[in-house]
């Protein structure tokens, strides 16, 4: 899996990183689908079911499949059909490459979106498909793949996941600011992208714009839905309005609703965001909210049932529980730490020691980031910048994600990073604010440190900025006592980096 690397903050950008992305596949399920292309006696329609347990090499396949067929006028619409355009040698070529590894060293939060759309494809498969039986491949290749844009983004970015979680299902974020803070482009506009560049099938790209440019229509179905439950008074306003009428009832539309509902079910099923979506699919299917609701905790049972993973939740788990309970939970704030004195003055000591008893940097670093932490910080990130102010590295980290150990952020990109690069300084975000400075940090740090309360500092040898320190107390509020610590133990790295400088002088 490549390591942690910067947060895009365009479109153009965002598509560079993800556009040819590619996701890993658990090494068992990899190893029967080669072993079946490679068998002669194996049909395409034996080795399309193999796939199916595997929705991102289902992903690889099609992608491939439509990125060749660039002069045919329409994609693949299913995995059946993609393996026919590609023909035995192509697939064989396509698995060669595929990055594979045991399905529990998978990153969860892509197996965690994966099941949910595994999830939508068995609500479409229940709820639509036998409706509309002639168009089944299209619902089910469709439900399962409406949310591969986010299989890339999470492949590339796993730790985007629990932050959504917390800053937009639990603390009630609007999505769009939070989007903005992190990604720097609309969601939507960016899977609609992603799904035009791999040439997804239409119905997927059809969900897209909807999303974004249909909005009235959608708002106009949803205030029927709500307003007027019985079917039959709700069929009278849709005959009263035949443009409404036509739209809602467009067979694309069921990949979309059954994505909503697995989408919104992964929360809680009783908000008003999950009933919202779930009177609009009883308006398109024309049964009442009970009725509706009943078949939807049906196959999302049946959907548990068929992919049983203990460290993934699943909604089905919901329904056994309290109406009203979350699986969500706002994490606990651990106390403060105290400073740890002792341990404080012995860092200090190595650090303001002359002549310096550090060999390289990186024994240096490591004791800055031990002192950061003796002091009362919980966690702490060191960057290291390049002579030319161009890079920064990180050096050291405590208390965060290991994908941290291989970031590297470009300052150009950060007018926070600029301004703390160009000369020593420091920065303290609280919530109040926040606001002002949360779009001018990179989204990687903000991934790392989902905190209204950070301290930023540039630590300096002869007025020259060397690093940037990040530390916080695991999003507590920093109290003045820790925030004179934070400052006493900076001022000896800045020393020690001196003396560093100065040995063999």
């Amino acid at each position: 899996m490549p390591k942690h690397s910067p947060l895009p903050r365009s479109l153009d950008a965002w598509l560079n990183q993800l556009g040819n992305q590619l996701l890993p596949v658990p090494a068992e399920n990899l190893l029967l689908v080669r072993r079946a292309v490679s068998d002669s006696r194996r049909s395409l329609r034996d080795i399309t079911e193999l796939m199916q347990s595997s929705p991102a090499l289902a992903l690889s396949v099609l992608r491939e499949a439509n990125r060749k067929s660039n002069g045919l006028n329409q994609s693949s619409v299913s995995l059946e059909s993609a393996l026919g355009r590609l023909g035995l040698q192509r697939i064989e070529e396509l698995l060669n490459r595929q990055p594979s590894m045991p399905a529990s060293e998978i990153p969860q939060a892509l197996r965690q979106i994966q099941l949910i759309s595994q999830h939508a494809a068995q609500q479409a498969n229940g709820l639509f498909a036998g409706r509309l039986a002639r168009l089944w491949q299209e619902i089910h290749w469709g439900s399962l793949l409406f949310l591969a844009p986010i299989w890339a983004l999470l492949t590339a970015h796993p730790e985007l996941f629990e932050l959504w979680e917390q800053r937009v299902l639990v603390k009630g974020e609007p999505a769009t600011k939070v989007e903005h803070d992190v990604l720097g482009v609309p969601l939507l506009k960016l899977c609609l992208a992603l799904a035009e560049h791999w040439r997804l099938p239409e119905w997927i790209i059809q969900g897209y714009r909807l999303l974004l440019n249909d909005r009235h229509l959608l708002a106009q179905a949803l205030h029927i839905a709500r307003r007027h439950p019985q079917p039959l008074h709700q069929q009278q306003f849709l005959d009263a309005d035949n443009s409404l009428r036509r739209w809602l009832t467009q067979p694309a539309n069921s990949i979309l609703l059954a994505n909503l509902l697995a989408l919104s079910a992964h929360n809680v099923w009783s908000t008003p965001h999950s009933l919202r979506w779930q009177r609009l699919t009883g308006l398109y299917l024309q049964l009442p909210l009970d009725a509706l609701q009943q078949q939807v905790h049906q196959f999302a049972a049946q959907s548990a049932r068929q992919h049983p993973d203990r460290d993934l939740w699943h909604p089905a788990e919901a329904l056994l529980w309290p109406w009203d309970a979350r699986h969500l939970q706002a994490p606990s704030t651990p106390p403060a730490k105290a400073p740890q004195v002792s341990e404080w003055r012995q860092h200090c000591m190595q650090l303001l020691a002359q002549p310096s008893v550090f060999n390289n940097v990186a024994a240096l670093t490591a004791c800055a980031s031990q002192a950061l932490q003796a002091c009362g910080m919980q966690r702490v990130l060191l960057l290291l910048a390049d002579r030319t102010h161009s890079r920064l590295l990180a050096q050291q980290q405590i208390g965060l994600d290991q994908s941290a150990a291989g970031l590297k952020l470009d300052p150009q990109h950060s007018q926070v990073l600029r301004r703390l690069l160009s000369e020593p300084g420091q920065l303290r975000l609280t919530p109040g604010n926040i606001a002002q400075f949360s779009a001018l940090l990179p989204g990687a740090l903000k991934a790392l440190f989902p905190s209204e309360h950070l301290l930023i500092r540039s630590l300096a040898s002869h007025g020259r900025v060397m690093m940037i320190a990040l530390a916080d107390q695991t999003g507590a509020p920093i109290n003045e006592t820790s925030l004179h610590a934070f400052g006493k133990t900076v001022q000896c790295i800045e020393r020690a980096l001196s003396s560093f400088a100065k040995r063999g002088h």
